[in-house]
């Protein structure tokens, strides 16, 4: 018979937490530089926070089994003397997840009697002991108490875990940000001395520290070449194309006894009339870009800022057949792209969440990006051509649906 051992009692969350925030700089510098440099930000600090990052403990009260009960006996004091009695035991197994290490730390709020319970990897028992033929409302209702207090207890620890998360967060993408700011700055001043640089005899033999508890990225190999700059595409030129569509959006959905008579090409014709009046004739459709034609392109000084796809939802695999199209329109060096949905029938709510499904179970898909609205939600894709390549992917609904015919 185990009455399983006393929880949260066995050190302090709150030091454990900030010393782990402590060691977030160390981890940082740890990262080999060239790595650092050509690889995505991004990607950078979600294998960062891999390592990092804390999941709370949640119970699974829904999945609470019982074990066969124990016939047994158990000491107790009767009259200044320990003498066996027969008991009864039932053990009860609570499924959870998360860290297993929370259940043993003390969070900033307690009460004077912690629980108890006995912890295993995934699961925790509980136990009840009593008298022969025990009724099953008191079993019932001791277990719930059982429950219940621990759940307080993880309550008040879920409270410091997430401020924690958020913390690091922050502080692993200021850190990162920071060091490739700095090494760029150094790699920049030896580019401008004009001297042949020495190579450290263990630049390539470091190998960087990742953790990782979800799937991303894709490649983590070393940097097979040194770190090179090379000009971006300007965020505020994107972000302007998306604005002057998202109006145009607007503008079509106000009117839907006009854009219901349009079909696909006319709309499209209307978002390159209207991205034409910003741009300055920039804007063209039906242009060839690597493997195939793309709906919409914008050049700037010969440079891509803009690439989009327009398609009619006719189920999900639109969603899959346009990214793995629009993929294969961008080059090497595009790296800005939206897909416009045209939502004709149907619930726009049902429809978004079945695509944004899509989205995400496609190979290329790395991560959510900025947006994620109804008006506008942002991916991260690598690219096809270069795995450590990232492709920034606005999709936008619009919905326009064809009016019923009337007699």
């Amino acid at each position: 018979m185990n009455p399983g051992s006393m929880l949260f009692s066995n050190g302090d969350l709150a030091e454990t937490l900030n010393h782990q925030l402590d060691r977030i700089a160390n981890a940082v510098a740890g990262w080999n530089e060239d790595a650092l440099l050509t690889r995505p930000l991004g990607d950078v600090v979600e294998a960062i926070k891999g390592k990092f990052l804390v999941e709370p403990v949640v119970l699974d009260r829904e999945g609470v089994t019982a074990e066969p009960i124990e016939d047994g006996f158990v000491p107790t004091q009767q009259f200044g003397e320990t003498v066996n009695i027969r008991a009864t035991t039932v053990t009860l197994v609570v499924p959870y997840t998360g860290e297993r290490t929370l259940l043993t730390l003390r969070p900033d709020h307690f009460s004077p009697n912690p629980p108890t319970a006995s912890v295993r990897d995934s699961e925790l028992h509980l136990f009840w002991i009593g008298s022969m033929n025990p009724a099953p409302s008191v079993i019932q209702q001791n277990i719930d108490k059982q429950i219940n207090d621990i759940q307080q207890w993880l309550d008040w620890s879920t409270h410091q875990v997430n401020a924690f998360n958020a913390a690091a967060s922050q502080r692993i993408v200021a850190e990162v940000q920071a060091r490739k700011d700095r090494l760029l700055a150094n790699r920049n001043l030896q580019a401008s001395l004009g001297f042949p640089m020495r190579k450290r005899p263990d630049a390539n033999t470091y190998a960087a520290p990742i953790t990782r508890k979800t799937i991303v990225p894709r490649r983590l190999a070393p940097a097979s070449q040194p770190f090179r700059p090379e000009p971006a595409l300007a965020e505020g030129q994107y972000e302007a194309a998306l604005e002057v569509l998202l109006h145009q959006r607007n503008q079509l959905e106000r009117s839907p006894s006009t854009s219901a008579k349009m079909g696909e090409e006319q709309i499209r014709d209307l978002l390159l009339l209207q991205l034409n009046g910003h741009f300055r004739g920039e804007a063209a459709g039906e242009v060839f870009n690597n493997n195939g034609k793309t709906d919409i392109l914008i050049r700037v000084e010969d440079k891509h800022i803009f690439i989009g796809e327009c398609k009619i939802w006719r189920g999900p695999k639109t969603i899959a057949d346009t990214l793995d199209q629009l993929l294969g329109y961008l080059t090497w060096r595009d790296t800005k792209a939206a897909l416009l949905l045209f939502i004709r029938s149907g619930s726009p709510t049902d429809v978004l969440a079945k695509a944004l499904v899509k989205f995400r179970e496609h190979p290329n898909y790395k991560r959510d990006g900025q947006h994620a609205t109804e008006e506008r939600h942002d991916f991260v894709f690598s690219a096809t051509s270069d795995p450590d390549r990232e492709i920034k992917l606005a999709f936008l609904p619009f919905h326009l649906p064809t009016p019923p015919t009337t007699r």
